[in-house]
Order: C-alpha cells, then sequence, then structure tokens
C-alpha cells in the first residue's frame, strides 16, 4: 500500500517553459487557405457596379473614335457658299466673290467662326451669321451697316458708331457731314445726334456739326446758316439759338448766312449781302 502510494506521489516532469508573448504555431499549414481567401474576396466584390463602371470606360474611349471615323467617312467639300441679306451699298457680287474662297474646303473641318470674321471685316457688313446645310452647303446671313454721317469727308460713321472706310464713300449718298479730331469722334457722335432731333422737333435740318482742333464747335444747318457754338456751355448756346430761331428770327432765314451764340445775353446775326439776296429774287 505504500509503495502505491509512493509511486503516486512522484512528480512528473514539468513542461518546459515558454518564451514570454510568443504562441505556439502548429507544424500542420493548410495549402489552401489563401486560395479560399481570395476567393471568398471576389465573391464579395460587388460585380454589377465593376461591369457597369468598365462598360462606361470603354464606351467613353470607343466615342471620339467613332465620331471621328463617322465624321472623316461623312466628310466632302464645300460645294456652293450661298450669302443672303438685302444689300444696297456694299455690291452682292463683291460680297459673293469673297464668300466662295470657301468653295472646295472640307466641309466639317472648316470653321464658321473663321468664315464670319472675315465676312464682317468686309466695307459695309454690320453682322453676318454662317451656318452648314447638308450636305456641301454654306449659308452667309449678313446684315449691312446703316451709314449715318460723313467723317472727315472720306470715312463713314455707322448707326452704332463704327467708322467705316469704304474704297467709295461717296456711295454713302446724301449724309451729314461730322468732323473733328479722331479721339473726339465719339463727343462730336453724340452731340450731333442730340442737336439733330432737336432741330427736327423745329423743322429744321441739320447738316454737320464741326469740332476744331482747339475745342470750338460750329453747328451747319441744311438752309446754309453756320451757328457758332464756341468751346464752353455749347448745350446752353444752342438751346438759346433755338429759342431766338423760333421767335422770329425763322421768318427771314433766306437772309442769314451766320449766326454767333458766343453771348451771354443773346445772339449776334450776320447777314447775307444784299446785292447777293437780289441776285437770288431776280
Amino acid at each position: 500500500m505504500l509503495d502505491r502510494l509512493m509511486i503516486r506521489a512522484r512528480p512528473y516532469p514539468s513542461e518546459p517553459p515558454r518564451r514570454r508573448g510568443a504562441t505556439s504555431i502548429p507544424d500542420e499549414r493548410d495549402p489552401w487557405r489563401f486560395v479560399r481567401e481570395m476567393f471568398a474576396w471576389l465573391l464579395g466584390l460587388p460585380w454589377l457596379q465593376v461591369a457597369m463602371g468598365t462598360a462606361v470606360l470603354v464606351v467613353a474611349a470607343l466615342i471620339p473614335w467613332g465620331t471621328g471615323h463617322l465624321l472623316t467617312t461623312l466628310d466632302r467639300q464645300i460645294g456652293e457658299v450661298e450669302v443672303r441679306g438685302e444689300l444696297v451699298r456694299m455690291p452682292a457680287v463683291d460680297l459673293s466673290q469673297a464668300a466662295n474662297r470657301w468653295v472646295g474646303r472640307s466641309y466639317f473641318s472648316t470653321n464658321l467662326q473663321d468664315v464670319k470674321q472675315a465676312i464682317e471685316e468686309k466695307p459695309w457688313i454690320e453682322s453676318a451669321a454662317v451656318s452648314r446645310r447638308w450636305p456641301d452647303r454654306l449659308v452667309i446671313e449678313v446684315r449691312e451697316e446703316r451709314p449715318v454721317a460723313y467723317w472727315n469727308q472720306v470715312q463713314i460713321i455707322s448707326r452704332s458708331g463704327a467708322v467705316i472706310r469704304p474704297a467709295n464713300p461717296s456711295a454713302a449718298g446724301d449724309l451729314p457731314a461730322l468732323a473733328g479730331p479722331d479721339d473726339r469722334l465719339q463727343d462730336v457722335f453724340v452731340l450731333a445726334r442730340e442737336m439733330a432731333e432737336q432741330l427736327a422737333a423745329q423743322d429744321l435740318g441739320f447738316a454737320g456739326l464741326t469740332l476744331e482742333q482747339r475745342g470750338a464747335w460750329t453747328l451747319h444747318l441744311t438752309n446754309g446758316i453756320d451757328v457758332v457754338l464756341g468751346r464752353d456751355q455749347t448745350r446752353e448756346r444752342f438751346a438759346r439759338f433755338l429759342a431766338v430761331y423760333e421767335q422770329g428770327l425763322a421768318a427771314r432765314a433766306d437772309e442769314v448766312e451766320r449766326i454767333d451764340a458766343r453771348y451771354s445775353n443773346g445772339i449776334a446775326v450776320q447777314w447775307k449781302d444784299p446785292q447777293v439776296l437780289a441776285g437770288k429774287n431776280t
């Protein structure tokens, strides 16, 4: 009995100490573990969204190529350029010749903005609109400038205030004559328009306006009278002239050659030579 107890109490050998912080790794390794994890990851992907995104990228890449290939296939030469619009001063033949420079060029590759700019650079053309007409035609719709006055005899001022330099200025017809330094064109144009409207209200014709280099203004009427307005208070002096003219001078307008409105309390009238008047009356 004692022997049995002695044997049972014999201590078993202890396990070797483990290094602190270390874990035991089993000797058996799973060779398919990586494959299973990769397969599970692939199954978790949103395949519908991936497929749609890929399709969008492919289509986006093919559109420029397909469009370019289609345009190349359909492209042809411009066979006709049609010019539309009412032309009074610009010869239609000259404008058609200028437009025909695009005949024979690429229908799709021709820049319509270049055509528009080239046409608008021509004298008397205020604006142009260019469009394509399948299969091989360009249509140019033009709007002609409307001249309102001469500027320094050799140039034309349009209704928009632009200066036109045509080869033949006299084609504009009978227009008021404005004159002055080029850097004062807008000042002359604005004042002339104001005066022309007020003169028309009193049945007086506006023939022109001159601004001298030293700054003095002179108004010209269609009845031959020149009105000197000077450099200062131009609009006030013009209003004074209209008041005096309406009060009694209009009845003797045929005898008046020149009016000086530079006085503060009235105007000075220069009458025509009596002999000249006598010659007109005979």
